[in-house]
């Protein structure tokens, strides 16, 4: 995968496409990017050459995290973007440190093959003065997202066959999972949850300025069942978690770190009363109790649907089965 690993995520995205549809724009505009204005429509940035296939523009590199993300079992379609002459920078195993200029695109599609439907892509344009995070939802026709800073609601159908209210997060609500100290920040491409191919690539393409060298890496999420219990859901925590547990996140007040890098029992919930004992504890006295899944309210809130209680709170409606089993596993064989 190493020679060709941009290429085949790019074919991965045209895979399953819905109605192809040429798009006359091939550019970025990098004035759209780091510019005043909000466009209204997706097309206006010139991030796809075809954006209902998904066929990024020129300059415009498919990513992927090895541990995403769940939102529903929606599949998910990443994109970074670097403007010409400017090249990020690797900051250890953190989050790249990408200039003035750049954007993430992710696009969330529910259903496969031509069944496939685009939800809404959503965008951070790294301006002057900070990241700007905006949403945009698909018209039913599939041939445009329209900017939906107030978000919206429509009824989807996930991979396990629940129908939900699928939510579009309105562009304040954005701040609540990309909120850090104040700004908001990226919160996907970290060194550590992306592959070291997919680096390799990028230093190649010229647009990162050195490969990071990892200490660990989080495993892909394939492999789960295949890597360390602890490794798995350490990763799962800190994609789908940390970004709120966190200091200085919004959810800082629990007292919670579920960052990958943090190794303090205590801060990642082992014997860690909560803040507060309402309902959200389930009547359970710890974050987490070793060997005992059934009594840890981490456990409790991930698998409840409930609003309120459900942990996370954003992005998702529905139980990930499979990120609870992995945690579940990982508290159980902990020594009591």
């Amino acid at each position: 995968m190493k020679a060709g690993v941009l290429a085949g995520l790019a074919v991965a995205a045209l895979l399953g496409a819905v109605t192809v549809r040429a798009n006359p724009q091939t550019a970025v505009d990098d004035t759209a990017v780091s510019g005043l204005d909000l466009p209204r429509n997706l097309s206006e940035f010139g991030f796809f050459a075809d954006a209902p296939a998904q066929q990024p523009s020129p300059g415009v590199v498919p990513y992927r995290l090895n541990t995403p993300l769940f939102s529903d079992g929606a599949e998910k379609l990443r994109f970074v973007y670097v403007p010409g002459g400017k090249v990020a920078k690797a900051r250890g195993e953190g989050l790249l440190a990408l200039p003035v200029g750049s954007a993430l695109i992710k696009t969330f599609a529910f259903g496969e093959g031509n069944g496939r439907r685009l939800i809404e892509t959503r965008v951070l344009l790294h301006r002057t003065d900070g990241w700007v995070a905006l949403p945009y939802r698909w018209n039913d026709q599939q041939t445009e997202a329209v900017l939906a800073v107030a978000g919206g609601r429509l009824p989807v159908t996930t991979p396990s066959g629940q129908t939900i209210s699928y939510r579009i997060p309105n562009k304040n609500q954005c701040k609540e999972c990309h909120g850090l100290n104040g700004e908001v920040v990226p919160i996907g491409p970290k060194a550590r949850n992306l592959s070291a191919d997919w680096l390799d690539d990028f230093v190649g393409l010229g647009k990162l300025d050195e490969a990071p060298e990892l200490a660990a890496r989080i495993p892909l999420w394939e492999e789960r069942a295949s890597v360390p219990i602890d490794a798995a859901a350490r990763g799962y925590l800190e994609t789908n978690c940390a970004h709120c547990h966190q200091p200085g996140a919004t959810a800082s007040n629990s007292g919670l770190d579920l960052r990958w890098e943090q190794h303090d029992p205590h801060a990642i919930g082992i014997f860690k009363r909560p803040v507060a004992a309402g309902r959200g504890s389930g009547g359970h006295e710890f974050d987490i109790v070793p060997g005992d899944p059934d009594d840890s309210i981490l456990t409790f809130r991930m698998g409840s649907p409930e609003p309120g209680v459900a942990m996370p709170e954003l992005g998702k409606s529905t139980v990930d089965s499979e990120g609870l089993d992995v945690v579940r596993r990982w508290i159980a064989q902990m020594q009591k």
